[in-house]
């Protein structure tokens, strides 16, 4: 069974390239929204096995999306993989918290193996 993988990203473009590259072989289903608030409704009623979070988001940026995730029931075991063009592999301790991340652009082969193994 596919595992379901939410995008939250405002780039149209790029959740679109993402989900067509992970969907090719089957492995993952993927769901896709362009806002923060948007994106917190899908992940309470997909409840995805992980999300994968942008950090500048217009309307709520990543790390609040990440919080109120973490402050409902629902979905606060859901993991999270943060992508970002800001963030430096150095800075990512100090600029969201530790969490996982991917800097964009991100290489599906590597974005793959990091869902794996976040999820199985």
């Amino acid at each position: 069974m596919a595992k379901k993988v939410l995008i939250i990203d405002d780039e149209k473009d790029f959740c679109w390239f993402v989900k067509s590259n992970l969907e090719i072989n089957g492995e993952f289903q993927i769901i896709t929204s362009n806002s923060g608030k948007e994106g917190l409704k899908k992940a309470k009623e997909e409840v995805p096995d992980l999300i994968l979070l942008d950090i500048l988001i217009p309307d709520m940026e990543g790390p609040a999306v990440a919080e109120e995730l973490a402050n409902c029931r629902t979905t606060r075991d859901i993991p999270i993989i943060f992508l970002t063009a800001i963030v430096r592999e150095e800075e990512a301790e100090r600029s969201i918290g530790g969490k996982q991340f991917i800097a964009k652009p991100v290489e599906t082969e590597k974005l793959r193996e990091a869902i794996r193994t976040t999820i199985f």
